[in-house]
């Protein structure tokens, strides 16, 4: 079945005609085996940030925080880079109607916010991580950029989850 692209930009139509588009929706397989990616590389992404913040946050103060940050810190690029290029898998699927989205460009946002928090908390308070008494809280600039790392990447999971809804 041909697909017809909706209305929206030229390239937009472009992307979802194309042979990859084509491919993702004429697939038995395909859609769902990307998208169970796509939700895997955010469970990679999510759940190992999760638990540096919350140590950020105070909680599990028995485990050395530069220790786990060693362990931890270098998995939740391999789950963003799962979920960037699933992602845009799934987007030429219907790349016009994602565009006009509201909460996919939401989630696009907070994507784009968390990044920024995390450029913020490795060239700002991570820094000086080697200086953090393991007795005393952490930072506060580093505590907000875990909070606000919870809520921001919580929030793009929600809005994705929302996106088809809308």
């Amino acid at each position: 079945m041909e697909h017809a692209a909706a209305s929206g930009p030229e390239w937009l139509s472009m992307v979802e005609l194309s042979a990859v588009g084509q491919a993702m929706r004429q697939s038995t397989w395909l859609y769902p085996l990307v998208e169970t990616a796509h939700i895997l590389g955010f469970v990679i992404l999510v759940g190992t940030i999760t638990l540096f913040d919350l140590r950020l946050l105070g909680f599990g103060r028995s485990l050395p925080i530069d220790r786990l940050a060693g362990f931890v810190l270098p998995i939740p690029a391999f789950g963003f880079l799962l979920a960037l290029v699933t992602g845009a898998l799934l987007f030429v699927t219907e790349a016009t109607a994602y565009a006009r989205n509201p909460l996919f460009l939401v989630k696009l946002g907070l994507i784009a916010l968390g990044l920024l928090n995390v450029l913020y908390f490795h060239l700002g308070p991570y820094r000086t991580i080697d200086l953090w008494h393991p007795a005393k809280p952490v930072p506060a600039a580093a505590r907000l950029s875990g909070l606000l790392s919870l809520t921001l990447w919580f929030a793009v999971i929600i809005s994705g989850r929302l996106i088809a809804y809308v």
